[in-house]
């Protein structure tokens, strides 16, 4: 799926910018050959560095890749949009031309129109100064987007009103992480760097909403093992991502737990704080289907819960809030979308995601709170105007509403 749809971008640009540009064969043909490499990040990793998921790439190498990558689909945006505006405003030219001339029959495809589109199309040689100026529109944000997705992600305070909330657990707080995706790019000092901040907020509880980590145990487990240092209160739980799936699901739900970890997979745990229960409950992905594994169930998530408490389900995607809230769900944290990235694709994110990319949302009077995420995926290391997460959520009891 992924490699199609780069092969095709690929092509747009080397016929819209490269071919039409005023260099050398020798040159238009070195342009070619770097616009396919950098292109094919997907196609080169999966087959020749050890897989899509986690190639056995240096860090710095990953950052290029997605630095390239990344400038690639800007400039395909930029070049589209040019594009489109230069149809639109030729076609408008050429039919108010159309509505001087006198009227007559004229052939569907006439020579006139062919003309129109082949100069709509056409891309005149740039300057210089214009390749330059192209050059740093594209590169300088696509590097600090890269740049900001692998800072150590900060701490920020978010609170929610539950109404069932007892007034004895007014001021709970949860530290939720996401999206880790622990991998070259994201690797050990990173890790323990997150797990310091998390521990200096003294969190009740810390939770996991999936996408831990990329890659097998036996390439990740010295840097996942800094999340036995994690600390709460009451305990450290986690639900599984689709990430998870793709990296040895199995090996890791043995490993998880060995570091301290409570997994929810399709179960709760019940808590006992300051003399009230409090269940946390957890699901698994959807992708477990294609490995022939228990797909999210809420049902047996749920089962032999205590009626009456507070109930905050874990659940990677925030695409099934909906029909949590049918089931009585207090709150719902999520995460999966990276925030969106970037503005622009965070609209594509929406479209998949049913909606919900970032921050609060209140579905069937639930809140959903879907995080932006700690890290993300080493295959598009970008974040523009969506910083990277640590949420610390404080639970507030209804006498808390403002009047």
């Amino acid at each position: 799926m992924l490699y199609l749809p780069a092969f095709v971008l690929f092509l747009y640009l080397f016929f819209r910018l490269v071919l039409p540009s005023g260099l050398s064969r020798a040159g238009k043909a070195a342009a070619g050959a770097a616009l396919f490499l950098a292109s094919q990040e997907y196609l080169l990793n999966g087959f020749f560095f050890g897989g899509l998921s986690a190639p056995n790439l240096p860090s710095w190498v990953l950052m290029l890749q997605g630095w390239l990558f990344s400038s690639l689909l800007f400039l395909f945006a930029l070049t589209l949009i040019r594009d489109i505006v230069r149809l639109g405003v030729r076609f408008v030219r050429w039919a108010g031309h159309a509505l001087r001339r006198e009227k007559r029959q004229s052939p569907v495809f006439s020579s006139g129109r062919r003309r129109f589109l082949a100069s709509s199309l056409a891309v005149a040689p740039a300057s210089v100064l214009g390749r330059a100026s192209l050059a740093g529109l594209v590169l300088a944000p696509t590097a600090y987007g890269v740049h900001e997705a692998v800072v150590v992600p900060e701490v920020r305070q978010r609170e929610v009103i539950l109404p069932r909330l007892p007034a004895a657990l007014d001021g709970l707080r949860l530290a939720q992480i996401s999206d880790l995706h622990v991998s070259p790019l994201l690797g050990r000092e990173w890790v323990r760097a997150v797990v310091d901040r998390v521990n200096a907020q003294a969190a009740d509880v810390v939770v996991l909403t999936g996408d831990m980590v990329d890659g097998l145990p036996a390439a990740r487990a010295e840097s996942v093992a800094e999340l036995r240092r994690l600390r709460a209160r009451h305990g450290v739980l986690a639900c599984a991502g689709n990430h998870e799936y793709y990296s040895g699901f199995k090996a890791w739900t043995e490993i998880f737990p060995d570091l301290g970890m409570s997994m929810l997979l399709n179960n709760h745990q019940v808590l006992g704080i300051r003399g009230h229960e409090l269940v946390l409950a957890g699901v698994t992905d959807p992708v477990a289907a294609r490995f022939n594994l228990p797909e999210p169930d809420l049902a047996a998530a749920l089962a032999g819960a205590p009626d009456g408490a507070v109930r905050i389900l874990l659940d990677h995607r925030p695409g099934n809030a909906a029909r949590n809230a049918r089931n009585r769900m207090d709150l719902q944290l999520s995460g999966h979308t990276h925030g969106g990235h970037a503005p622009g694709l965070s609209t594509v994110v929406a479209l998949f995601n049913k909606g919900y990319v970032r921050g609060w949302y209140r579905v069937a009077g639930m809140p959903l709170y879907v995080s932006s995420g700690a890290g993300l995926w080493n295959g598009f290391p970008l974040r523009v105007g969506v910083p990277s997460e640590i949420a610390l959520i404080t639970l507030r009891c209804a006498a808390a509403r403002p009047a």
